[in-house]
């Protein structure tokens, strides 16, 4: 399926211009100790796919911008489209 992706530098484009690498997860806190086995795998491993919105990471080649979508999983319309803010701190 195709349709039209919109970057937040280049403007809409075709998705064939994208890497999608899946949905935005929530990382195990760092604690006391490390994460356990089970945390590590359910962060790395499994993903809820319900149909739906979603909000997923996307890499542009053309412009190599990391960005983020919110998508509809089923009819693969776009909401919007953003850059992550950058952590405090950061240069």
């Amino acid at each position: 399926m195709s349709f039209l992706l919109p970057c937040p530098h280049c403007g809409p484009r075709d998705v064939h211009e994208f890497s999608c690498t899946g949905e935005v997860t929530i990382r195990p806190k760092p604690g006391e100790g490390s994460p356990s086995m089970r945390e590590l795998t359910s962060y790395l491993y499994f993903r809820h796919n319900a149909a739906g919105i979603h909000r997923e990471w996307w890499f542009h080649r053309a412009c190599e911008t990391w960005f983020l979508a919110e998508r509809n999983t089923v009819t693969s319309e776009v909401a919007r489209t953003w850059l992550p803010e950058r952590p405090r701190g950061a240069a």
